[in-house]
Parts: structure tokens; C-alpha cells; sequence
């Protein structure tokens, strides 16, 4: 298993998952998604394992004055614009080569082999 997790320094869940995988002896690999970012093979890839961009969009996010302009992008532009602000972005994501999920789902996790 390749184990990927993007995160928050500061997010709860993505501890918890850091700490799940950690318990079970899986190696993995974290990313701080508000340093480094995700590129944007990963974001497509992430995008189509989870069931396009909107399941990735944090609806609670601190910044509520870049969700408020989020919600009123087009179409077209919000898929650019949630690539560019890790902040809107929910975590954590975890990837396992082309499977993904975003949030804490180790329900989901536990079937990876």
C-alpha cells in the first residue's frame, strides 16, 4: 500500500488518520497541503475518486469570506480557484494510488489492500 496523506498542521481528522494508518504499521506519506499544495495531477486524480471537485470543497471552512466568493465563481473557474486555495479544500485526503477519499473514512480505508 502507498499511502498518501494530504493535510492540515492544525486539522483534527487529519491527525486521526495520520494515527490510524500509524496503529496498523502502514507507512505513509504526508503532505501539507497549505505549504506544499497539492499539483495538479493529484487534484484530478483526487477529483475523480471521489466524484468530481464539489466533494472536496471544506463547507466549513474558517475562511468564509473566500467560500462566499467561491460559491459565486462560475462553473468553470471554481475548479482552478479550489487548486489554489488549499483552505477550501477538506482533509484530510488520503490516496491510495488511483482510490481516494476525502474526510476521515476509515471505513473505506480498512477495505485497501
Amino acid at each position: 500500500m502507498n499511502i498518501q496523506i494530504f493535510g492540515k498542521k492544525k486539522c483534527f481528522d487529519t491527525k486521526k488518520a495520520e494515527r490510524y494508518f500509524k496503529e496498523r504499521g502502514i507507512k505513509t506519506h504526508v503532505i501539507d497541503l497549505l505549504d506544499k499544495g497539492m499539483s495538479k495531477g493529484e487534484f484530478n486524480s483526487v477529483k475523480q475518486a471521489v466524484g468530481g471537485y464539489h466533494n472536496m470543497v471544506d463547507d466549513n471552512s474558517k475562511d468564509k469570506d473566500l467560500l462566499a466568493l467561491f460559491s459565486y465563481l462560475s462553473e468553470e473557474d471554481k475548479e482552478e480557484k479550489l487548486l489554489e486555495n488549499a483552505k477550501l479544500i477538506k482533509t484530510p485526503i488520503v490516496r491510495n494510488g488511483k482510490q481516494a477519499t476525502v474526510g476521515y473514512q476509515p471505513d473505506i480505508w480498512k477495505n485497501w489492500s
